[in-house]
């Protein structure tokens, strides 16, 4: 369970990179052996018939069918795009379809009037390695194409380095250029060796 601060506390606990990790080292270690023995115990439970043609079409649902290559073309988006609309026979739609920046006004155009979404990774996806003029940018380029969520990841190498305000502070700056547009904040827990690590992100 994640520990909630009230917003009153928030300004506290951000004021400074000091306050922010006086804050985020406090928080309560997690149970690694715990964890790992909970996740494997609820990998072994079965789900009934029933149920398990509900849960496949909600996975479905919740899906960002996504295409992140240098390769990517129009063609290539256009064609994800059908496939999100129509899975599979029967299947419901997927959730939205994520590209890069470039490529968001060619989602955009063959999803219009339906339900799917249209998801776009900015920030120097997949490493979010970039300046912040640079990563806001991507942001800004993303949202006037038409993204109605922009997914974000965090730089690993900042927070792994301590550097949690900075870490902070572009989400912050990142939230506001979305405008109306959903932010989704990319962890990439793999990369952050800890699941103490991973409750302070």
């Amino acid at each position: 369970m994640l520990t909630e601060t009230p917003s009153s506390g928030l300004a506290d606990v951000t004021r400074d990179d000091a306050a922010l990790r006086r804050f985020l080292h406090g928080l309560p270690g997690v149970d690694q052996v715990g964890a790992e023995a909970r996740a494997q115990g609820l990998a072994t439970r079965s789900i009934k018939t029933t149920a398990k043609a509900w849960a496949i079409d909600m996975s479905i649902a919740m899906v960002d069918l996504t295409t992140l290559e240098g390769s990517d073309t129009p063609g290539k988006v256009r064609s994800l795009c059908a496939k999100a609309m129509r899975p599979d026979a029967g299947a419901p739609p997927v959730a939205a379809v994520c590209v890069y920046p470039d490529l968001v006004a060619t989602a955009v155009a063959e999803l219009r009037g339906g339900a799917v979404q249209v998801a776009s990774v900015a920030t120097a996806f997949p490493s979010g390695r970039s300046s912040l003029a640079t990563k806001l940018y991507d942001v800004r380029d993303a949202v006037a194409a038409g993204a109605g969520e922009v997914d974000m990841v965090i730089d690993r190498g900042a927070f792994l380095a301590g550097r949690y305000q900075q870490v902070f502070d572009e989400i912050v700056a990142t939230k506001a250029e979305c405008g109306g547009a959903h932010l989704k904040v990319i962890l990439e827990t793999g990369e952050l060796a800890t699941l103490d690590n991973v409750r302070r992100a």
